[in-house]
């Protein structure tokens, strides 16, 4: 009888509970009881299976939620107004603290009324029901919405969402209804209908709202009649533009800057500004992530107000496990900032020092490492503050190095004592900084070790962020000059005390460049060229927009800043990552292979002997071998020739292409002789004037009277025979075994100037189609043995090949000795 009286409790609804039913029913207490004895049914089934997986944490929450909840809502009402909750906060507030004075006691009762009023207005409408704020306060507990200041606020229909709800709206005295505002009422009045005729689905509110506001026309014409001035004004804007942008092909001419300003983008340029842009990018989501982290710290702040005002409730409700559940749904900015520095600290070697101002990025750096310390909490704040002084003194002893040898006994303190080789690529070095540092990573540990390993994500993740910060600081000041700290102290000063005049300089300073780039450049070339890619930005700005400062601020603020950068930046990485592979090709290697070697297995010898197919299968083993040889050129040609300004402006109208060709290219020169009668000319001035001479005469010929030639790029296939061997003497010229190399644009000086049967050595590697008849390769290398000309360029001429995998190998290096020095430090051979 016992144990089935303890189970009929444990089934027992709460009091006032049983009491809510019977009202809410219209029956007296009888009557719940024969509802409360008649156990699960279908229709709550569901209910006390969802019930039922509650755990004690969860049971601990929803009991305190039932009772702030009846306690808010002294009368039982079904659905109680959001305003009389708030109105009753005061009755709870008291009992928080009996000991406490007036002041304190109403700091807590506003800071739990906030926390309050944040939380009922996600529930959207003006009443709360007893389920709803049971479900509400469940997950703020969990801390999964726990951050009201990542939520919209407005909409674009001017229904407000988040904390301005309903809640915020006046009413009316009389009546209670909610009037609507003045400047809402053009808008109530575009989207709303007359009559009576609307669909039957439509509370009565929203028509007496929507008649209402027909009314206010009259108390308020003068709103009325610039609201409606507003509307025509955009709507005409509106159709102007769409005018005007099917007049001017705006998707052409996108097009043709497009593939202009692409054709003219080589390797090298992406090669500088790709790091940049991901530097750029993956800094901007660190700030933005630590803005967000600091959010974090003040939703923890209204948290903990929660949790204290649930066990006024229930004393017996777990803290520890309350701040675990927060810690673990609010780790997205956290886990996005260490991805945003992984990004950064790969970028930052790879990138041109000269392009990041490392003195300004530094003191940023520094005051965000401070910030995002006193943003830490206070459950492990012993062993932060012991990580954060021990990380300082560790950076300040390695930096020591630094110093001039005159301070001896400064530099001990980063002197490195014994350096011992863990591998082939790590070593450790025994100094006083590492020391610190590994008793920095004993702290790691402590703070990972707190409440059973979950201090991982209460307390060492978010102390990340201020170790990053830390870190990375110390790499910009090493990276930094004297003079660069200087200026930015200065500028930051100026920022904060005289920011009129700093405003005014910097107005200043930008004129007088501006001055001098228009004086440097020709004028009409940049206001044409600014013109041009100005014209559709502008369209497609003004079209989306409507030229809206605030509809665009709204559109980003929406967007999640944070993973669009880190989509773009794992994008480019991606798509950098396959062309470098394939642009690395096979693995080649420096290979002593002769051309006369080359010849009696892949050549007519061998073609004799076999078949021209079983020829170049055996002869496909040598694929990969660098090999270096030397030849006489039989001939010269050019193979492509790319000329993007020549493709757009063939695609302009006739007197515009004309006008544009001179304005950005060269005029053909006259005949008049005047370069021919010079006494005494250099062979490079000769050559100048013949070609000058050529070009006049072509004038006549030529459709045009300007050309843009300048912007020519060449792909040129050189030709070249065996040549005799030791004793000078060719055993047999045969032209079957001549070899073609493919040379790019940086060879062209080298080869407008050799001479046909000019001996020359040339290296390449063998690829495909090997042993068949005028094999292909790609040039790397030419030097000309025998050539006389003045504009020979002087010595061996290389292509330009980026050193992919060494940039590689720097970039790993430099990330694992940002995470691990001066405790380890990699030591790779490039």
């Amino acid at each position: 009888m016992i144990q089935r009286r303890g189970r009929r409790d444990k089934r027992r609804l709460w009091p006032w509970e049983t009491g809510f039913k019977d009202e809410e029913t219209g029956g007296g207490t009888r009557k719940g009881n024969e509802r409360n004895r008649s156990g699960i049914t279908e229709e709550n089934e569901e209910e006390v299976r969802k019930l039922s997986t509650e755990n004690k944490f969860e049971q601990g929450v929803r009991k305190a939620a039932l009772l702030m909840y009846w306690k808010l809502n002294p009368d039982k009402k079904k659905k109680v107004a959001v305003s009389e909750l708030l109105d009753n906060m005061g009755q709870v507030g008291v009992q928080t603290d009996g000991s406490a004075t007036a002041s304190c006691v109403s700091t807590s009762i506003r800071k739990q009324r906030k926390v309050l009023e944040n939380m009922v207005s996600k529930k959207s409408g003006k009443y709360v029901g007893l389920d709803d704020f049971v479900e509400i306060t469940k997950k703020y507990a969990q801390g999964i919405t726990s951050s009201p200041l990542l939520e919209p606020r407005t909409e674009d229909d001017g229904t407000a969402t988040g904390s301005s709800l309903a809640l915020h709206k006046k009413e009316d005295p009389r009546s209670g209804l909610p009037t609507a505002s003045a400047k809402s009422t053009c808008k109530r009045m575009q989207t709303a209908r007359w009559g009576m005729g609307r669909d039957s689905r439509t509370s009565a509110m929203s028509r007496a709202l929507n008649i209402q506001s027909h009314f206010l026309i009259l108390k308020f014409p003068l709103h009325y009649l610039v609201e409606m001035k507003e509307h025509v004004v955009d709507w005409g804007s509106r159709a102007g533009v769409q005018w005007l942008s099917t007049i001017i092909p705006t998707h052409h001419v996108n097009a043709l800057i497009f593939f202009f300003i692409l054709s003219n983008l080589t390797i090298d340029f992406f090669a500088f500004l790709i790091p940049l842009l991901i530097f750029y990018l993956s800094f901007v989501s660190m700030v933005i992530c630590t803005l967000r982290v600091f959010q974090n710290s003040k939703a923890w702040e209204n948290f903990r107000a929660l949790t204290t005002l649930l066990t006024t409730f229930e004393p017996s409700l777990d803290l520890e496990q309350a701040e675990t559940n927060f810690g673990w749904n609010n780790l997205e900015p956290y886990l996005y900032f260490i991805l945003s520095v992984f990004f950064v600290i790969f970028s930052f070697p790879v990138a041109d020092k000269a392009w990041i101002p490392c003195s300004e990025l530094a003191t940023v750096a520094i005051f965000f490492t401070v910030a995002s310390y006193i943003s830490l909490g206070p459950s492990a704040q012993m062993y932060t503050r012991l990580a954060l002084v021990t990380e300082v003194a560790s950076s300040l002893c390695n930096m020591t190095k630094q110093l001039p040898e005159s301070m001896a006994v400064a530099r001990l303190l980063g002197k490195t004592f014994m350096t011992i080789p863990l591998g082939d690529f790590v070593v450790l070095k025994l100094s006083i900084p590492c020391f610190l540092y590994m008793y920095l990573f004993y702290l790691f540990f402590r703070m990972a070790q707190m409440r059973g390993f979950r201090g991982t994500y209460c307390f060492l993740v978010p102390y990340m962020v201020c170790f990053m910060w830390c870190e990375f600081s110390v790499v910009l000041l090493q990276n930094s000059t004297a003079v660069g700290l200087i200026r930015t102290c200065v500028a930051y000063f100026l920022f904060l005390f005289a920011l009129p005049a700093l405003t005014l300089g910097l107005v200043a300073m930008f004129l007088v460049q501006i001055v001098k780039w228009f004086l440097e450049l020709e004028l009409t070339k940049m206001l044409v060229t600014l013109a041009v890619c100005a014209v559709p930005v502008m369209l497609r700005l003004w079209t989306r927009f409507s030229l809206s400062l605030l509809d665009v601020v709204r559109s980003v603020s929406r967007s999640n800043v944070v993973k669009l950068i880190l989509v773009w930046i794992s994008a480019v990485i991606f798509f950098t990552c396959m062309y470098v592979y394939s642009s690395e090709g096979m693995k080649v290697y420096n290979s002593t292979l002769t051309w006369q070697q080359y010849s009696e297995m892949c050549g007519s010898e061998a073609w004799r002997e076999s078949t021209t197919a079983q020829t170049q299968i055996l002869c496909s083993h040598l694929e990969g071998h660098r090999v270096t040889w030397m030849g006489r050129v039989r001939h010269v040609r050019v193979a492509e020739a790319e000329n993007g300004a020549q493709s757009v402006i063939n695609l302009l109208p006739a007197f515009i292409g004309n006008w544009m060709r001179c304005l950005y290219g060269e005029p053909y020169p006259k005949c008049d002789g005047k370069n021919a009668t010079a006494a005494i000319q250099t062979s490079k001035q000769e050559l100048e004037n013949e070609e000058q001479q050529q070009l006049c005469r072509l004038k006549a010929l030529a459709k045009h009277e300007c050309h843009v030639k300048r912007f020519d790029s060449y792909r040129f296939e050189v030709t070249v025979g065996k040549p005799p061997d030791q004793q000078g003497v060719l055993k047999k010229d045969d032209p079957s075994e001549d070899i073609i190399l493919k040379a790019s644009h940086e060879f062209k000086a080298t080869l407008l100037n050799v001479g046909l049967g000019s001996l020359v050595e040339f290296s390449t590697v063998l690829e495909v189609k090997l042993g068949s008849k005028l094999p292909v390769f790609e040039l790397h290398s030419i030097h000309c043995l025998d050539c006389q000309s003045g504009l020979m360029p002087a010595g061996k001429q290389y292509k330009i090949e980026p050193d992919w995998r060494g940039t590689a190998i720097c970039a790993i290096e430099f990330a694992f000795n940002f995470f691990f020095s001066p405790f380890l430090s990699a030591r790779i051979n490039k």
